[in-house]
């Protein structure tokens, strides 16, 4: 800066001291007695609302999106796994996500169309030109016959034949939208309630939410699909800006938790001592920094390692399991997939059954981008990949909720099965696939709080829009969160500015789908 500059800045400065040119308040503050008096009633000020604010008498926080009061869980850091009270009584106390990645085709499955037979081979007016992969094809009827099922003769095709004998127990979402046709913002909207990546999952926001009530698993497991991760990765089931603590933790039947078992070079004695000391210099540590939510979250995170060590093996064990059971979900006799995934569907109800508080299980993965041989992404040759992918998850997937039914489990658990968007009731320009549909798509629920044998929605005549109650992600996710007692409007979680919400500014509890 120049000199001269610089001098007339400090004469600036020297001008604005002057009391001359100062306003009647700022003179008031010049004065000493003015201004010790006014420090004194601003110390006084804070000291009151520091006594209010301990005996909970200070006003409610600003309303959240939606006009209502925020409800922040309070959770100890030194253990943010305990229980937790909901909002309000409803019978869901846990929850299984079944997800199958790479967009369930619903006009194959639960959507049942006739049009798409009458018009089979034809491209009406109002079919565009180009979708998401490029140039469309003629109208394409079911690759599998529809046939009336159950006491409500719900149609459903012959693809899923062990879940199509179950639907009465279902009450499915027809009329299902979301905003994106892309898979990983697919799966994350799904998932997350976002497109992009860095939120919360669902699991996440209800362990925060609840806690869990077994101390000795994590409150949040994900049950990856055989063959690796989805589009999304870890993402699907992450902890975004909530405290480390709630993300999922993952494994399944084919590969545990490493570092399970105690190396052979270190006794029991001096693993025991090992552990009791860690336990005292991280308490010591957390005293240092009690408000360090990752700290504590990180400390919480190792002591379960530790627990887990003993836990994890005998969840994990199937050796109890009856010949009865592993013949029902399909254990043996299929392909090795199959197997794989119905071992993983056993691991979830013995997770359930210990008291897990949320359990994703995933049928399908994407390694090299799934073209239908990984998930349920059937670009081309749909009649082949959609149906490997039901040979994987159809029966093992009945047997579960059968399990769970039979057991008595579904009085106090939801049941969730969701892709992340639907397919098009035209083929592609190959003739043999069907691209992504956002604009409609269905999934169910079973279980604790949801009526069964019941349909909510409709697309239109061929499966190309919804129709009838268009129902959002927003909406599915905001019921979700009611059947497990949480008002979606006032769980939130305070982050950069603003009460985050696993719906975000939007969704309505669709009412007509509870019991």
């Amino acid at each position: 800066m120049p000199l001269q500059r610089r001098f007339c800045n400090v004469a600036n400065v020297e001008t604005i001291m002057n009391a001359e040119y100062l306003s009647p308040q700022g003179r008031r503050l010049l004065d000493r007695r003015s201004f010790l008096g006014t420090a004194g009633l601003s110390t006084a000020g804070l000291a009151l609302a520091s006594l209010l604010n301990a005996d909970g008498l200070l006003a409610d926080d600003k309303p959240a999106a939606g006009g209502k009061t925020p409800i922040r869980p309070k959770i100890d850091p030194n253990n943010p796994y305990s229980p937790r009270p909901a909002h309000f009584d409803m019978p869901a106390k846990q929850v299984l996500v079944i997800f199958c990645p790479g967009a369930v085709s619903h006009v194959d499955t639960f959507d049942y169309k006739p049009a798409l037979a009458q018009l089979h081979g034809q491209k009406p007016p109002g079919i565009p030109a180009v979708t998401f992969e490029g140039p469309t094809g003629n109208i394409a009827k079911p690759f599998w016959e529809f046939r009336p099922r159950g006491e409500t003769g719900k149609m459903v095709s012959d693809l899923l034949p062990h879940l199509a004998e179950m639907v009465d127990d279902f009450c499915f979402f027809h009329s299902l939208t979301t905003d994106t046709s892309a898979h990983p913002q697919g799966e994350n909207f799904m998932n997350t309630g976002f497109t992009m990546e860095g939120f919360p999952s669902f699991g996440a926001w209800i362990t925060y939410a609840l806690g869990t009530e077994n101390q000795e698993l994590p409150a949040f497991v994900a049950i990856n699909d055989p063959r690796g991760l989805a589009r999304s990765g870890k993402n699907n089931f992450g902890n975004g800006f909530l405290p480390a603590a709630f993300q999922g933790t993952d494994f399944n039947a084919q590969h545990p938790p490493n570092n399970l078992h105690r190396p052979g070079s270190l006794s029991p004695s001096d693993d025991r001592a090992t552990v009791e000391l860690l336990q005292r210099l991280n308490a010591r540590h957390l005293e240092k920094y009690p408000g360090d939510a990752d700290l504590a979250g990180r400390i919480a995170s190792y002591e379960l390692a530790g627990r887990m060590q003993t836990s994890v093996p005998e969840v994990m064990d199937l050796s109890g399991e009856t010949g009865a059971t592993l013949k029902a979900y399909g254990v043996e006799g299929g392909s090795e997939l199959r197997g794989q995934y119905a071992r993983n569907c056993i691991l979830a109800r013995r997770l359930l059954e210990k008291g897990v508080r949320v359990v994703q299980l995933f049928n399908g993965s994407d390694p090299s981008g799934g073209n239908g041989i990984t998930n349920w992404d059937s670009h081309s040759n749909i009649a082949s990949t959609h149906a490997m992918q039901a040979e994987i998850m159809d029966q093992p997937t009945a047997a579960l909720i059968a399990d769970l039914k039979q057991r008595g489990m579904l009085e106090d658990t939801l049941v969730v099965w969701a892709t992340e968007f639907g397919r098009m009731p035209f083929l592609q320009a190959n003739g043999t696939g069907r691209d992504h549909n956002p604009d409609a798509f269905t999934c169910f629920l079973t279980g604790a709080g949801v009526k069964r044998g019941f349909s909510f929605g409709e697309s239109d005549e061929f499966g190309f829009k919804a129709a009838v109650n268009p129902t959002t992600v927003y909406d599915f996710n905001a019921t979700l969160l009611h059947l497990m007692g949480l008002d979606h409007e006032r769980l939130t979680f305070y982050h950069n500015g603003l009460e985050r919400r696993l719906t975000n500014v939007h969704g309505h509890v669709v009412h007509d789908v509870l019991a």
